[in-house]
């Protein structure tokens, strides 16, 4: 317990130190105009858009947070579309999320939790007339992922089969009164990310009127569960009749062997009937065409891979026939919406580092609408107006209305420009340079505000987690390039071998063996930068979360230029990576104790303990059930018992991200200090 104190009083003591830092360069007439993390705190949060049935108006979630208390505050803002109106839309206390439109554009649903709710409610709000949000249900177990269908607005929600819903109430009224704090499973699902998982509940599809009524029961007919780790539109769609409903469920019911496939169902029978039995990869995002005659939606071919190409296929309904249209195309089909002369379909695409718009019609020909900057969301209405949430590494999300034809877009909100105004940004660029067996690795170079180089900067390069998950030109709040680049450091991310956007044997080319080509990648990127005249390869530091973590902890056993390391939420033992919501490998490539598998061992950064050397930051939260905490707790302690520098950052109430505004300022300021240590920040 004494300890405890101790620690506690260490973490307010360096907390308080950050901040009387902060101040004094401020009463020294420093004053801070660059992308500081108290800027970034200060942003508001743009979500994704969602756009009437004529085009008029645009809403989105708009999230900010207040650092004195560290709370979030989301509410829903409504734009119009020729940049004439932006206004909040809802201004209750509770959060707002998930708007959906009337068929007639007069009216938005919405989810939020108000006075009087024990979970999340569906609320009516007029848009052209004044007036108050209205409650529509009152579904004990709450309700989510809204769809506004002809008549009726369709909802999920995780109920306890078997039971009435005053039953429902009853169970958690009980369970809300209960000093019982214990979880019980009997099979997999146990957790997702931060949060653990009821067994006893389960995903169903469920309607109400949207003037009002019974709440009417959809899919629980079928005993086809919605996927248990979660749940959102992309699992289900209605046709524009309302006639057929198509749906996601693991077909298996197993998590150990999932198998995820596309369900239609005739809305009132009892049956639904599988579309991609013949499929044992996953299957997912439905959606219908306007017109109701066509079902969209994605495949994939490699079980076990959850980043294996998704190829977009299309089911004709009448004819009872599916066919695969980008079977030729090595880019994944996602963020997908149809075109209203249901010719083809509007998507995000990871594109070599950029999520593009692109159009792919019908037969499967792909054409790209957007060149620069990231789109990592898109609307469209029914008379075709696109719109698009835009962001790239100098400026957080915004609102655009995307021309089609040629790909201009127009801005249609001004958020954040205030704060923006006189922030001092640098600037940054794609290059490549060569990795892995001499391929061409892609890579964003962040320099300093007012980079002259005539001098030598210092180096932090960046390892992304994932690692299918290749850096887009977006803005990053948790790890933000140009706040690093703000503190006197030229910053990197390399897209490395097993990225994604790059193709399919790119991003497939590090499985099993996560070691080899990635490592390469990284090193021959440090002695890309070692070359240049602008750089001081004596002061290099580098770092990562979750893969990038892996990836850091690699590095320690290995040769590299790096005076220390950032290590966040690291998979650090490839073994006790088994307790985590997701294991790694298992699926494609069998179990550790399998005859023969020596995988595991070969890549387990614990088993090349004996090498290591590097000082590192280790930084995890105990609400990380991607990556569980004692990943960092194994790590730290193996670094002190070899005699390594190394310091631990422990949060209590994190999880695999730090999302609290104080925590996240604490974090900053910790992983500052720590590279200024061993590389000194500023120009030479």
């Amino acid at each position: 317990m004494k300890k405890n104190r101790i620690f506690a009083v260490l973490l307010v003591g360096l907390f308080l130190f950050s901040t009387l830092a902060t101040e004094a360069r401020e009463n020294n007439g420093e004053t801070d105009n660059t992308l500081s993390a108290e800027r970034l705190w200060e942003m508001k949060r743009v979500g994704n858009p969602t756009i009437s049935p004529d085009g008029r108006w645009v809403v989105a979630p708009v999230t900010h947070y207040t650092v004195d208390d560290d709370k979030s505050h989301t509410n829903l803002w409504l734009f119009a579309a020729d940049g004439s109106v932006e206004r909040p839309l809802t201004q209750h206390g509770s959060a707002a999320g998930q708007p959906v439109f009337s068929p007639d554009g007069t009216k938005l649903a919405f989810i939020t939790r108000r006075e009087g709710d024990d979970a999340g409610q569906i609320y009516i709000l007029p848009i052209n007339e004044p007036g108050e949000a209205q409650r529509l249900t009152e579904v004990p177990t709450g309700v989510s992922a809204p769809r506004w269908v002809g008549d009726h607005i369709y909802f999920v929600s995780n109920i306890f089969p078997g039971q009435s819903w005053e039953e429902m109430a009853e169970t958690l009224s009980q369970r809300r009164s209960s000093h019982m704090s214990a979880h019980t499973w009997n099979a997999l699902p146990f957790a997702s990310w931060d949060r653990w998982l009821d067994e006893t509940h389960e995903a169903y599809i469920f309607r109400i009127p949207a003037k009002g009524g019974e709440v009417q029961e959809v899919t629980k007919q079928t005993g086809l569960q919605l996927p248990r780790s979660g749940q959102s539109t992309a699992n289900y769609d209605v046709s524009p009749d309302e006639s057929l409903i198509a749906f996601v469920s693991d077909t298996n019911q197993d998590d150990l062997d999932p198998k995820f496939d596309i369900y239609l169902f005739e809305i009132g029978s009892d049956e639904a009937r599988n579309l991609t039995a013949d499929n044992d990869a996953p299957d997912g995002n439905p959606q219908f065409s306007p017109n109701g005659r066509m079902l969209a939606y994605t495949t994939q071919r490699i079980k076990g891979f959850y980043a294996d190409t998704r190829r977009l296929a299309i089911y004709d309904v009448r004819r009872d026939r599916s066919e695969v249209v980008t079977e030729g195309w090595d880019r994944s089909a996602d963020g997908l919406v149809w075109a209203p002369n249901n010719r083809g379909l509007y998507g995000s695409i990871d594109d070599a580092g950029t999520r593009r718009v692109y159009y792919i019609t019908t037969s499967g020909s792909p054409s790209a609408v957007t060149a620069d900057t990231d789109f990592p969301s898109v609307a469209i209405s029914d008379n075709g107006t696109l719109v698009g949430l835009n962001h790239s590494f100098l400026y957080p999300p915004r609102l655009k209305v995307i021309n089609t034809r040629n790909g201009n877009t127009r801005r249609i909100d001004t958020i954040n420009d205030d704060i923006l105004a006189d922030v001092r940004l640098g600037t940054y660029e794609s290059v490549t340079y060569q990795g892995y067996d001499g391929q061409d690795i892609q890579m964003w170079v962040h320099y300093p505000p007012d980079f002259d180089k005539s001098k030598e900067y210092p180096l932090f390069l960046l390892i992304h987690g994932g690692p299918h998950s290749g850096i887009t030109d977006g803005f990053h709040f948790r790890w933000n390039a140009q706040t690093f680049a703000s503190w006197g450091y030229v910053v990197a991310w390399h897209n490395f071998h097993g990225s994604s956007g790059f193709g399919q044997d790119f991003t497939d080319s590090i499985n099993p063996d996560w070691v080899t080509r990635p490592l390469k990648d990284t090193q021959a990127a440090a002695a890309w930068f070692a070359e240049k005249d602008w750089i001081d390869a004596d002061r290099m530091v580098a770092g990562g979360g979750s893969y990038g973590g892996y990836l850091s902890s690699v590095l320690l056993a290995k040769e590299h230029p790096f005076n220390a390391l950032v290590i966040h939420a690291p998979v650090y033992n490839m073994y006790s990576q088994m307790a985590a919501d997701f294991a790694v490998h298992t699926v494609r490539f069998g179990n550790y104790w399998d005859e023969g598998n020596t995988i595991y061992k070969d890549i387990s950064p614990h088993y090349m303990a004996g090498d290591f050397r590097t000082p590192a930051l280790i930084i995890h939260g105990q609400l990380d059930y991607r990556v569980p905490v004692g990943q960092a707790f194994e790590l730290f302690r193996t670094l002190q018992s070899r005699g390594v520098d190394s310091r631990l950052i422990y949060y209590p109430d994190e999880n695999h991200w730090i999302l609290k505004p104080n925590n996240s300022l604490y974090w900053y300021e910790q992983v500052r200090e720590w590279i200024g240590q061993y590389a000194d920040p500023g120009a030479r």
